[in-house]
């Protein structure tokens, strides 16, 4: 098991539970243990993000395009983020 943090914003914050092992989510963000190994693509599936709602990836800041999710691997210590579209005006 690796520990990773799972951040998720705007709308997607409605998915993070309210803790996790004993461990309480702070905000729009909480620590996970997950299997080594684990894809940005199973985290998305995990917690039933929809696809149309999943547009900003980011691992530790650096941008992971849609074809990239399911072949990149999480590993101890990484941040993923997820941001829904966001229309501004």
């Amino acid at each position: 098991m690796i520990r990773i943090k799972f951040k998720l914003f705007a709308m997607l914050t409605d998915f993070l539970p309210d803790q996790v092992d004993g461990r309480a989510r702070t905000g729009n963000v909480i620590e996970l243990d997950v299997a080594e190994g684990t894809t940005v693509q199973q985290m998305i599936d995990r917690y039933r993000l929809p696809d149309k709602w999943v547009h900003l990836v980011l691992v530790n800041g650096v941008f992971i395009p849609p074809e990239d999710r399911a072949s990149r691997a999480l590993v101890a210590d990484d941040a993923l983020a997820i941001w829904p579209p966001i229309a501004g005006g």
